[in-house]
């Protein structure tokens, strides 16, 4: 069996390609041997990790997921490395993607000025009544401030509201965003 130092090489390699290498990597990842089906999932995979802190809000957003229709990876944190949480599959498309769990009233546009330099795609698993107006102006301020952020992935209840660069700097993108979010 691989280790976890195995796989954190092969993650941290992520850093550094662009493109379809970053997208082969990803692939990799996925067939990595240290990943593990969830007996109550099977569409969820994982590779230790199940004692961590934010584990129940890694699994509640992968659950989502696979609603949705993705196969979902929950990526292992290997100590000194900046890592995504996540590996997404549909229709043999990868992405991967951090999550950023709003509990408060207050915190994704904090949340998503931490993520940055750590995953060029975020997913927010909204939980509370997060303003919509807001929001939309916290995911306008993350692309501003992140050049290389590609997508925020907004899950709100039953609702799935994905959120790019070219939408997010849209004139009209504060009310696109609140009717999708707010209906």
């Amino acid at each position: 069996m691989e280790s976890l130092e195995d796989i954190a090489s092969e993650l941290a390699k992520l850093q550094e390609l662009e493109g379809s290498e970053f997208i082969v990597q990803l692939k990799r990842i996925t067939n990595h041997n240290g990943f593990h089906q969830i007996e109550t999932d099977p569409n969820i995979f994982t590779m230790g990790g199940e004692q961590d802190d934010d584990y129940e809000n890694l699994l509640a957003a992968a659950r989502k997921a696979v609603e949705l229709g993705y196969t979902v990876y929950i990526l292992p944190n290997p100590r000194g490395i900046r890592t995504a949480d996540f590996i997404f599959v549909r229709r043999g498309v990868y992405k991967m993607y951090d999550l950023k769990t709003i509990q408060g009233k207050g915190s994704a546009g904090t949340q998503l000025k931490d993520s940055i330099g750590q995953c060029n795609r975020i997913l927010l698993n909204i939980q509370s009544n997060y303003s919509g107006r807001l929001l939309a102006s916290d995911i306008k301020s993350y692309f501003e401030a992140n050049q290389k952020a590609l997508e925020v992935l907004v899950f709100k209840g039953k609702k799935i509201i994905p959120v790019t660069k070219r939408l997010a700097m849209n004139p009209l993108f504060n009310r696109l965003f609140r009717q999708l979010y707010e209906k």
